[in-house]
């Protein structure tokens, strides 16, 4: 016989009833409650997180929108792979595996730790021309939604790498939510004033091939990257198999703009990390009305955040599963 599904209300009412003042664990308990309600019990699991980082090269680089050259998407594969960036080093830390995926480097790269999922060698430029093909979208967002879905764990974080994609984050933000690009338009690596106002200008001149907002698919294929469509894909995926998604910061954002507009119920299962200090990250937060669970200044990508945030997941859980009741400790309730 199947159980039945706690309902929000009954979530609520075992929390409240722990031994604590109600409210008193803050976001934790926001997150718990969440938690359980998205696995449809008062005994949620979370015992496994997992990272996939999807690795892309993008056009748009060649217009100049970015502080670093094009060549170090390969090198930090390669960094990736030799377990030296902030991502490997804090998957380690926390014990969370990490599957990389090239999904469209300029370059091919042939490493056993590496998953072949190329889709072509970078986007196109789409200051000139739209970023990739329908085809090519619908291929990354079934790649995604495969790797999503087949992954095993209780919560899956997601990173991307890709020089040139808080460009193409920008763009799918300002065609799906139309927020202006003169707002959204932020440092991406490290671009001084002057990068920032060249890479702005680069934008607009982009943002005028198309008129008005765009559907998600056909933001993704005139604005996005590889990887971002996989990341959309994989949200996806995992939604769909009731796993937690670890959203981490303004690159991972978008793809999950993409992701609710393709199927909003998978929002119920999304957990916003952190508020990146890039400055169209609030933007995007402020219009999901998404509360992130941590502000540290974090810019970087590659899933940091969303690794970070998996200590707090599971404190969560712990309340609902290993803290007692009132009743349960004999402890008195709150005077009447």
């Amino acid at each position: 016989m199947t159980a039945t599904k706690p309902s929000p209300r009954r979530i609520q009412s075992i929390i409240d009833g722990k031994t604590k003042p109600v409210g008193s664990l803050g976001k934790l308990e926001e997150l718990a409650a969440r938690i359980a309600g998205a696995q449809g019990t008062l005994a949620p699991v979370m015992e496994r997180a997992a990272l996939i980082l999807f690795i892309a090269d993008h056009g748009i680089a060649e217009a100049g929108v970015s502080a670093y050259p094009q060549a170090v998407t390969l090198q930090m594969a390669r960094n990736f792979l030799d377990g030296g960036a902030a991502a490997t080093a804090f998957a380690r830390t926390l014990d969370i595996p990490m599957k990389l995926v090239d999904a469209g480097m300029r370059e091919p790269l042939a490493h056993p730790l590496l998953l072949d999922r190329r889709i072509a060698a970078g986007t196109a430029n789409f200051a000139e021309r739209p970023a990739m093909s329908k085809e090519q979208c619908e291929t990354a967002l079934g790649y995604g939604r495969t790797l999503g879905r087949e992954i095993e764990c209780d919560a899956l974080c997601l990173g991307e790498m890709g020089i040139g994609n808080s460009s193409s984050a920008t763009m799918l933000a300002h065609k799906l939510l139309g927020l202006p690009i003169s707002e959204l338009t932020g440092p991406g690596a490290g671009l001084d004033d002057a990068g920032i106002e060249r890479k702005q200008d680069i934008l607009l001149q982009a943002a005028a091939r198309t008129a008005g907002n765009l559907g998600p698919n056909e933001a993704l294929t005139e604005y996005g990257g590889f990887e971002i469509a996989m990341l959309t894909g994989a949200m996806l995926g995992a939604a769909q198999r009731r796993r937690i998604v670890v959203i981490d910061g303004f690159i991972a954002t978008a793809a999950a703009l993409a992701a609710l507009r393709i199927d909003p119920g998978c929002r119920a299962r999304l957990v916003f990390s952190h508020l990146s200090a890039e400055p169209g990250h609030a933007m995007m937060l402020a219009e999901l009305r998404a509360e992130p669970l941590l502000q540290l200044g974090l810019r970087l990508g590659e899933g940091t955040g969303a690794l970070l945030a998996w200590p707090l997941l599971r404190a969560a859980v712990a309340i609902l599963t290993g803290m007692a009741s009132f009743e349960e400790a004999g402890v008195s309730g709150k005077l009447p």
